[in-house]
């Protein structure tokens, strides 16, 4: 079964379950899911309907940092993660309720940070895929900006890895194949190959979908992967190692 599906039925089924009005409440399903084991319906499986909801929903929100909402964002969604035409109904319930949500974003950062307290690599793919999201249409938006910076200050996330994180994904002649590694020009060699290793591996796509990114989102690693591969080789040949 897709993420989509399960995240549908999973939404509905909660909804009733605590008794929310109309179609309930992202807030109150993250509330929910927090409050469940996350090995009572399979430990990927509740992680990646938590991701799901939390990077929808924490777009939806950024969406209105630009000062424009409109549906252009959830197709922004369905082109970055691939979400077939059939499934794009049940992304769009979840963004629409996240609209209509008076929580703010600040607790969906909260809630989240609260169900991947013991995951931080996950917390940082949930801020890739907003990266993803406010890229989309090829504009870093400086409200878009402070956004992601206040959502990674409540996921834990660090100036410096929040800075590498952006590298990653806002093109800029001010950004050095250094930042975007995420390591400083004073590294040496042997400690350099280490790193790039490492994170060659944790953003392969089969060690994101074990820790909980659904495998129809994994696509996102390729572009960071790209990104991380480029900039490995122009410190490899400045070095010439």
């Amino acid at each position: 079964m897709s993420v989509w599906k399960l995240l549908s039925g999973v939404a509905a089924g909660l909804a009733s379950e605590i008794h929310l009005p109309g179609n309930g409440s992202i807030s109150a399903l993250l509330t929910s899911l927090s409050g469940r084991h996350p090995h009572a319906d399979g430990g990927v499986a509740h992680n990646q309907i938590a991701f799901t909801i939390g990077v929808i929903a924490l777009g939806a929100k950024m969406a209105k940092a630009d000062g424009i909402v409109t549906r252009d964002e959830v197709l922004a969604f369905k082109d970055v993660f691939r979400v077939p035409e059939g499934e794009l109904e049940n992304v769009s319930r979840i963004f629409d309720l996240a609209k209509q949500d008076i929580a703010g974003y600040e607790v969906y950062a909260e809630q989240l940070a609260g169900l991947f307290k013991h995951d931080h690599r996950l917390l940082e793919d949930v801020l890739e895929g907003l990266f993803h999201i406010a890229m989309a249409d090829g504009v870093f938006h400086p409200n878009e900006e402070r956004f992601l910076a206040a959502v990674a200050k409540r996921f834990g996330i660090s100036e410096n890895e929040f800075s590498y994180i952006k590298a990653r994904h806002v093109g800029s002649t001010k950004e050095s194949p250094y930042d975007v590694l995420g390591v400083t020009p004073d590294i040496s060699n042997d400690k350099l190959k280490t790193h790039y290793r490492r994170l060659v591996v944790e953003n392969h796509p089969d060690k994101m979908v074990a820790r909980g990114v659904p495998s129809e989102c994994v696509s996102m690693a390729t572009k960071k992967i790209a990104a991380i591969n480029a900039a490995y080789e122009a410190v490899a040949k400045e070095r010439n190692i």
